[in-house]
């Protein structure tokens, strides 16, 4: 099957340039692989970013700009991070805004966008408000959603992609007082993981190139290749955030062994689900939990990606067991009821696509343009939404994310939807040519809001939406 990348090779998008890192021109000779050995490097648990609580609020400063920091062993690399570190960490609590100033000592231009975050429009990360270089701007987040898996990264115009690949991502844990009280693990034993993939130079050098995805056969957990993550003989929640450009981690533990689906973009799942494989798209989250007991103490058990590129390992991580500890944690057989969204008044239908003839990537035959809104949509009203991925002739994969509000899957290819997506969504994949319907309800916040792939390369090819959000 004819691919994106099969025709980019062939020269077909002649018109839409490959950017290496370094400047290099599309045509250079590849850079050699480099990778530390599986398993060879520790990962630590991250301590949450301390803010300053002044007035019922959380304030942080995050900078982003350049760094120098250790991703493979013996080397160095550039970053463009936040807060000169790669994947930080962020608590807040429900209730308790937060409040982010943003300052960019980068020479590309930034806009911070919580994903998942129910925000006003001059906090989303639209691209009207980006942060020029040397400038800042606060965000206000008011935290006024339940607790979920969030995570914040750029949305600046046409140099998104390339400034996450590069490292300018963060986690966002928002907890509340429901969750907290179910028996989950908690503490130590509740754990986010990003999870994303790189191309690097031998010596330690990050390679960009934004066709490239095929190529980057280095798998990073928050920042870590291929770590070694030492737990106790017990329950774990992890929390898995993929932060890759546009690769799928097909998520399988030890040689397919059963674990626990607790939770997805939106939150908790209204039950839990065992499962044995788990997929996980780029801008998802999935929450699980593994009870490392039923290995013992001195086991070792691999996190896998049962869908590797050609001629790479499938490990992502390795969880080593290595102590005895009490477990008074448990999975309850409910977790959080979804919201009834009522019955919907508005029905549309958005269709993604490639057209070969252009290099771009459209929703509804139209590239993005910031001057243009496609959608407008009442405050409060309940919409469904048909999402179509019509490239069965290049076989390329789509996904939709909405912005300010979550939705609910109703069905894919007129089949209900499988137990594991019966939670919130903000991200939908769809594999070529097929469909389905979400519905949903914006609340709140009137103004401009985007919606589009998480593929970041087809966004950064155009597949991208605006709407607009009214009384």
């Amino acid at each position: 099957m004819l691919t994106r990348r099969d025709m980019l090779k062939a020269g077909a998008l002649a018109t839409v340039p490959a950017v290496l890192a370094g400047g290099r021109a599309a045509g250079a000779p590849a850079a050699r692989r480099a990778a530390a050995a599986p398993f060879t490097v520790p990962l630590r648990p991250r301590r949450p970013l301390r803010p300053v609580r002044l007035a019922g609020h959380d304030f942080y400063r995050l900078t982003s700009r350049e760094a120098r920091v250790s991703l493979l062993p013996g080397t160095t690399t550039r970053i463009r991070s936040l807060n000169g570190r790669m994947s930080p960490l962020i608590v807040a609590e429900r209730g308790r805004p937060v409040v982010i100033e943003q300052v960019n000592e980068l020479d590309v231009p930034f806009a911070m966008h919580l994903h998942g975050g129910h925000t006003t429009e001059r906090s989303d990360g639209h691209p009207k408000y980006q942060v020029e270089p040397g400038g800042r701007r606060r965000y206000h987040y008011a935290n006024d959603q339940d607790a979920a898996t969030l995570w914040i990264h750029d949305h600046s115009h046409h140099t998104h992609a390339e400034n996450v690949y590069r490292g300018l991502a963060a986690t966002y844990l928002l907890t509340d007082a429901f969750e907290r009280r179910l028996p989950l693990p908690k503490g130590p034993y509740d754990v986010a993981l990003q999870l994303r993939d790189a191309r690097f130079e031998d010596d330690g050098t990050l390679v960009w190139d934004a066709h490239g995805f095929e190529d980057r056969h280095t798998v990073l957990v928050d920042g870590r290749p291929r770590p070694y993550f030492e737990v106790a003989a017990r329950r774990y929640r992890l929390r898995l955030i993929n932060t890759s450009n546009e690769r799928l981690f097909e998520l399988v533990v030890g040689d397919g062994e059963e674990f626990t689906h607790i939770g997805s973009d939106g939150g908790l799942l209204p039950a839990p689900v065992a499962v044995r494989k788990l997929a996980l798209w780029p801008g998802e989250r999935q929450e699980i939990v593994v009870d490392f007991a039923r290995w013992g103490v001195g086991r070792r058990v691999v996190l896998n990606n049962a869908a590797p590129y050609g001629g790479e390992p499938p490990e992502i991580m390795r969880f080593d067991v290595v102590r005895p500890a009490a477990d008074h944690s448990r999975v309850p057989e409910r977790l959080r009821p979804l919201p009834d969204l009522g019955a919907s008044a508005v029905e549309r239908e958005f269709v993604m696509a490639f057209d070969p003839s252009t290099g771009q990537h459209l929703i509804n035959g139209k590239p993005f343009d910031v001057d243009r809104v496609d959608v407008r949509t009442r405050l409060g009203v309940t919409e469904t939404w048909r999402i179509v991925n019509a490239d069965t002739q290049f076989g390329i994969p789509h996904s939709m994310h909405v912005h300010h509000d979550f939705f609910r899957v109703l069905d894919r290819d007129g089949k209900p939807p499988a137990p594991g997506e019966a939670g919130l969504k903000d991200t939908l994949a769809l594999p070529a040519g097929s469909s389905a319907r979400v519905q949903l309800r914006f609340t709140d916040h009137p103004g401009l809001f985007m919606y589009h792939c998480h593929m970041l390369g087809h966004v950064q090819m155009g597949m991208m939406g605006q709407m607009e959000l009214v009384r």
